[in-house]
C-alpha cells in the first residue's frame, strides 16, 4: 500500500513495533485466494442503455448529458447469467466491474479455478490475492480532542493555518468570490478515515454516505484504523473561520475506503475499480485519490518502468475512462522521488486524469515527490501544489503538519470542484486542460514540475474574460 506518509511517521511506526514486538493474531478462516475473472462479453445482461435510470442515479445521468457523453457497452451491468453459472462452482463473489467486465471472486479451493478457466464466457483468469498467515490486532479507536488549540488561531486571517496552501494556488480569492465547491460531490478514496464521524470540525462537513471495498478482512469500520483519509479529507472539507479552511468547504463528499492496509497485493486494484464505479453511479463530479501501487507482496506481480503506459494495470485503465463518464480523478503523484524506484506509480500514470506533486513554500519540488514521464511519453505529473507540509487535520482531531503528495492531491482536487462551480457548463476534460495551462509553468513544462503550480484565480478570470469577447 501506498498512504504516503510521511517519512518521520513511517519511522516512528517501525521503532514503536521493534520496541513492543510484533502485535498480529493468525489470520482468521484460514488460508483462502481471489482471483480476477474476466469475462468476453455481456450477453444475457438484464439491463439495456436505453434504461440507464436502472443502473445509475439521476444525478449520474444528468452529469453525462451536461456534458453530451453518451453511454457505452462499459456501463451496463455484468451478465446475470454468467455470474451465477461462476457460483455455482462454489466459490464467493467479493465484487464486480463493470467497466472491465470482471469478476472478483475468493475460495479456498485453487482447483476450482480450473473448473471456471473452461467456460466459453470466461476469457481470463489471474490470481490477486493470497490471504496472509497473519494480520495486526485490530485496535480500539483512538481518542480524539473536542477543540482546536487556542494557539491554532490566526488573528485577522479568516483562512488560519491554510492561509499559504490556499493563497498558492489563488483558492482564498476564488473562494472570496463565492466559489466554494457548492453544488459539486467529491468522493474521497482511501484507506481509513479515523475518526471522521466524530471530529467536530469533520461532523459540520456535508458528508453524504460512506462505503467499504476493502476485502477481505473488514473487522472494524472505516472510521477506525488508519487516519490518512482523515487527513485528506480536511483538506479539502472543513470550514473552521479562523483556523482552518479547505480548498472545498461547501461541497459534498462520498468516503469510499479501497485499501487494504493488511496488505499490498493487486487486488487492490479491484477495490478501486469498484468504488469508482461506485462513484459514477452515485453522481460523483470530482475524486481524490492518493493511493498508488508499483511493488507487491508478491514480486512477481510488480510493474516495471514500461508498463506505466496508463493501459498495462487494471487501475490505471480504469482511471483513463474516468473522464470519458463525465468525472475527474485527481491522483497524488507518489513519494518514490528519493527512492529507487522514484517514478509514479498506477494509477498516476493514466490518461485524461490531474496528477499532483509537490513543492514546498517557495515553490520548489520536493525531493520525495515522484516524477514522469510515463512510458508513452506524456508529461507527468500535470500539476503541483503544497506538500511539504500541508496543513492537515488529524485522527486525533488537532491540527498538525504533514508531507506527501496525499496531500498536495486534494488541495488540486478542492479547487477544481471550485473552478467547476463556477463553469458547470464546462466538460471534464476541458476543466483538466484550463488547470494544466493555467500553471506557473505551462508554456514549457517536464517531467519533475509538469505544468507547474496552477493559479485558479487567474484560470476563472482567463476564462471569464475569454467569455466577454
Amino acid at each position: 500500500m501506498r498512504r504516503w506518509l510521511n517519512v518521520f511517521l513511517f519511522l516512528l511506526s517501525a521503532t514503536m513495533l521493534m520496541a513492543r514486538g510484533t502485535d498480529r493474531v493468525k489470520y482468521p478462516g484460514g488460508k483462502s485466494y481471489m482471483f480476477r475473472i474476466e469475462l468476453k462479453d455481456k450477453n444475457g445482461t438484464d439491463y439495456s442503455l436505453d434504461r440507464p435510470e436502472q443502473f445509475l442515479s439521476q444525478r449520474a445521468i444528468e452529469r453525462r448529458k451536461r456534458q453530451n457523453l453518451d453511454l457505452d457497452s462499459t456501463d451496463l451491468p455484468l451478465s446475470a447469467r454468467y455470474i451465477e453459472a461462476v457460483l455455482t462452482t462454489g466459490v464467493e463473489m467479493v465484487s464486480k466491474s463493470k467497466w472491465n467486465n470482471t469478476l472478483l471472486v475468493r475460495t479456498k479451493k485453487q482447483d476450482v479455478i480450473k473448473e471456471i478457466s473452461k467456460y466459453p464466457f470466461v476469457k481470463d483468469v489471474r490470481k490477486v490475492w493470497t490471504s496472509p498467515d497473519s494480520i495486526e490486532r485490530q485496535k480500539p479507536r483512538t481518542n480524539y480532542h473536542t477543540e482546536f488549540n487556542q494557539w491554532d488561531n490566526i488573528d485577522n486571517n479568516p483562512d488560519g493555518v491554510t492561509y499559504d496552501q490556499l493563497e498558492m494556488l489563488g483558492g482564498n480569492r476564488l473562494h472570496r468570490h463565492g466559489f466554494r465547491g457548492k453544488g459539486m460531490v467529491i468522493a474521497v478514496l482511501d484507506g481509513g478515515f479515523m475518526n471522521a464521524d466524530v471530529i467536530p470540525a469533520l461532523t459540520k462537513v456535508r458528508q453524504l454516505g460512506f462505503a467499504d471495498f476493502a476485502q477481505p478482512v473488514n473487522q472494524e469500520s472505516i472510521f477506525h484504523g488508519i487516519d490518512h483519509g482523515t487527513m485528506v479529507l480536511s483538506t479539502m472539507a472543513v470550514n473552521e473561520p479562523g483556523m482552518f479552511i479547505g480548498t472545498a468547504p461547501d461541497a459534498a463528499y462520498w468516503l469510499l475506503r479501497c485499501e487494504d492496509t493488511q496488505s499490498e497485493t493487486m487486488v487492490e486494484e479491484d477495490y478501486w475499480a469498484a468504488a469508482v464505479e461506485f462513484a459514477d453511479s452515485a453522481g460523483v463530479d470530482v475524486i481524490n485519490s492518493s493511493l498508488g501501487y508499483h511493488h507487491f507482496d508478491d514480486p512477481s506481480q510488480n510493474y516495471d518502468y514500461c508498463q506505466l503506459d496508463g493501459l498495462s494495470s487494471m487501475i490505471s485503465r480504469t482511471a483513463s475512462m474516468l473522464a470519458r463518464k463525465g468525472m475527474i480523478l485527481v491522483n497524488s503523484a507518489g513519494n518514490d522521488g528519493m527512492g529507487t524506484w522514484k517514478k509514479i506509480n498506477v494509477p498516476a500514470d493514466a490518461s485524461d486524469i490531474i496528477t499532483v506533486g509537490a513543492v514546498s513554500a517557495n515553490g520548489n519540488n520536493a525531493a520525495f515527490s515522484s516524477i514522469g514521464p510515463t512510458a508513452d511519453g506524456r508529461v507527468k505529473p500535470d500539476v503541483m501544489a503544497l506538500g511539504s507540509p500541508t496543513s492537515v487535520i488529524t485522527g486525533r482531531g488537532v491540527i498538525s503538519k504533514d508531507i506527501g503528495t496525499s496531500f498536495s492531491a486534494p488541495l488540486v482536487a478542492g479547487m477544481i470542484a471550485c473552478l467547476w462551480q463556477a463553469f458547470p457548463d464546462k466538460t471534464a476534460l476541458e476543466i483538466m486542460e484550463m488547470v494544466r495551462k493555467g500553471g506557473n509553468r505551462a508554456d514549457c513544462p517536464d517531467n519533475i514540475y509538469g505544468y507547474g503550480i496552477p493559479d485558479f484565480w487567474s484560470i476563472y478570470n482567463k476564462e471569464i474574460r475569454k467569455g466577454g469577447e
